[in-house]
């Protein structure tokens, strides 16, 4: 049996042109899938650290879309087009995400929030259209520095969540 990427391929049709990041969150895979289904959440941790987010439309379901605007510490602006393309509470999140709607350069990416014990671990696999387009997102975008942080900005947020609904201690996150 060969093993599969999310648009079916043979995972040898993938090798350089994959980025895989994870992260143990120290909370409950339905609040931690949660932070990714309403933009109140998404606009508090989304990107990179420095950064900023301006949400121009959002509709969480397969075939929404989320237009928004990355804001950077140096003060560029990046248009930015995540379309769902496949959704399963609290597993699973497919996605497509590029600079506009027919982006030709647009990336493909699963995340999937996985519960252990009392924590989730969430792994975001992402697949580029081409290997010099993977590596122009790690060298020239630092895309793999970025995921990171991106990940600890959402376990930062979530443990905040969860000390307010449950007026608990934080569990914290942990790589």
């Amino acid at each position: 049996m060969a093993t599969t990427s999310s648009g079916g391929e043979a995972a040898h049709a993938t090798t350089g042109r994959e980025i895989v990041i994870s992260r143990a969150i120290g909370a409950p895979r339905e609040l931690v899938f949660e932070a990714f289904t309403q933009v109140r959440h998404l606009s508090r941790w989304w990107g990179p650290e420095g950064f900023t987010t301006t949400t121009r439309s959002f509709e969480f379901r397969a075939g929404g879309a989320w237009a928004f605007v990355m804001h950077g510490p140096d003060g560029t602006d990046y248009q930015e087009w995540i379309t769902w393309t496949e959704i399963v509470p609290p597993e699973r999140i497919a996605l497509v995400h590029g600079e506009s709607r027919d982006d030709p350069n647009a990336f493909e990416s699963v995340l999937t929030f996985e519960p252990v014990g009392e924590e989730t671990r969430i792994v975001m696999r992402t697949v580029f259209p081409t290997k010099e387009l993977r590596d122009e997102a790690v060298e020239k975008y630092h895309a793999v520095e970025g995921g990171e942080q991106t990940l600890r900005n959402l376990a930062v947020y979530v443990a905040e969540l969860e000390t307010t609904r449950n007026g608990s201690t934080p569990k914290g996150a942990r790589d």
